[in-house]
């Protein structure tokens, strides 16, 4: 498969964690030219994502994959502590620009728990844009992950991706608990930080997308912290 990235997309960092991946868990680099922002993968099964699959058969080989990818990070990623601190202190002005939308007890969690994990962030290699789409059916392996956004850090930033993109699946609180229960069990995380990523991540989407035109996912992060943050 030929891959041509858009402008402004981080080929060098994608790059960087397929190489050290090579093939264990994620779709493997054939050749890059990072200049063309042109990557050649192995071919997979384009027309077969994990979205096929029942949302919690899909959770546990996800989770599975996680654990599969787990490796320590190269140099030269983006850190994962940084990233938090920087949530932790940009919630505010985007809340306040948009009328409130988000409960401020919810943006308070977020910001309170943003900064915890910042002072306690890990050094794993991490696809932080792991959702169902970007698992494809392979050959060599049942399912491989694609389009990796490599960061150092927490593997539990996998988890939040996970969890909202096929959150209208879950009917009520109780299945999304179970959602996150299943994910945590399979990739062997942190249930506590896992939870405290998925908020940290809910209200920054929830800003981010209503600032960007959005309106099913502001409903989903909403759906999410309704279930979690309580």
């Amino acid at each position: 498969m030929l891959k041509i990235c858009t402008p402004g997309h981080d080929i060098v960092a994608e790059v960087t964690a397929l190489l050290a991946w090579d093939g264990r868990g994620a779709v493997r680099l054939l050749e890059a030219s990072p200049a063309d922002g042109a990557l050649l993968l192995e071919q997979l099964d384009g027309s077969r994502s994990l979205s096929a699959l029942g949302l919690l058969d899909a959770a546990e080989v996800a989770g599975q994959l996680i654990r599969q990818l787990t490796i320590p990070a190269p140099p030269g990623l983006c850190q994962l502590g940084d990233m938090a601190t920087e949530i932790a202190a940009t919630l505010g002005p985007p809340q306040n620009a948009l009328g409130n939308p988000v409960p401020d007890r919810w943006v308070c969690l977020a910001a309170g728990l943003a900064a915890e994990l910042a002072a306690d962030a890990g050094s794993d290699l991490v696809h932080a844009d792991l959702h169902y789409g970007n698992i494809l059916a392979g050959t060599r392996q049942p399912w491989l992950a694609i389009d990796p956004r490599a960061i150092a850090g927490d593997l539990e930033l996998s988890v939040p991706e996970l969890m909202w993109t096929r959150l209208n699946e879950a009917e009520n609180a109780g299945d999304i608990r179970t959602l996150l229960a299943a994910l945590t069990h399979a990739a062997a995380l942190d249930p506590a930080k896992a939870r405290a990523w998925t908020i940290v991540r809910a209200v920054d989407y929830w800003l981010w997308g209503l600032d960007h035109g959005f309106t099913e996912d502001p409903v989903r992060c909403h759906r999410l912290l309704d279930a979690l943050a309580r």
